[in-house]
């Protein structure tokens, strides 16, 4: 039995089934990471232009964590779709990823900081100046240049909203966690959600309406 049942909803949907559409089609044509990045992040920018598209049950903040909601995950787990949920004051440990991504900005800030390791000992060294997302600004995560960051939101009294894709079943990716000395613990996120929305929900209702 599926884990995740598909529901109706309310709120229209036509752009994030037009962007699922639209970046199934980009990986169809092409697996040249670089093109991927950028005609993805284009698709990306697109969908988080405006932000009133996303349902409310995968906009909810938890009041200790941050939460992430399976919006949508290719048949073939080639990418996924998840919205991103910040409270107020709430972080993600250094982490990475392992596959490639796309970090759009719907609401609110987002504040990102890169890590390396260091040569001589491996512990991890910040490099670069934190940065500040606003609305409508994506960002790109190529593993080749690598992964890790740590992200926090940048607004100290309301929710802040990202919309990430990723070139996996994020949630089922055995990943890492990081101390300051480098050390290493493995984690697999999961999914803060058990529903999915049905992104062809809105099309049934114009179809009995016409």
């Amino acid at each position: 039995m599926n884990a995740f049942a598909p529901i109706a909803t309310a709120t229209d949907l036509s752009p994030l089934r037009r962007f699922v559409t639209d970046f199934a089609g980009l990986l169809d044509d092409t697996d040249d990471l670089d093109r991927i990045l950028r005609d993805g992040g284009g698709l990306l920018a697109d969908l988080v232009a405006q932000d009133d598209w996303l349902p409310e049950e995968y906009a909810r903040p938890h009041p200790e964590r941050y939460q992430q909601y399976l919006l949508h995950c290719d048949s073939a787990e080639r990418f996924s779709v998840v919205s991103f949920v910040w409270g107020p004051g709430q972080a993600t440990p250094i982490h990475d990823h392992r596959v490639w991504g796309l970090v759009g900005v719907l609401s609110g800030t987002e504040r990102v900081q890169s890590f390396h390791h260091r040569d001589h000992d491996g512990a991890l060294v910040q490099y670069g100046a934190t940065r500040t997302l606003h609305p409508g600004e994506v960002e790109a995560i190529d593993p080749r240049e690598g992964d890790i960051h740590r992200v926090e939101n940048g607004q100290s009294d309301r929710t802040s909203i990202s919309i990430h894709v990723y070139g996996a079943n994020i949630g089922a990716v055995e990943r890492a966690t990081y101390r300051a000395s480098g050390e290493e613990r493995p984690f697999i996120s999961g999914y803060a959600n058990t529903t999915l929305p049905n992104l062809w929900a809105n099309l049934w209702d114009i179809s009995r309406k016409a």
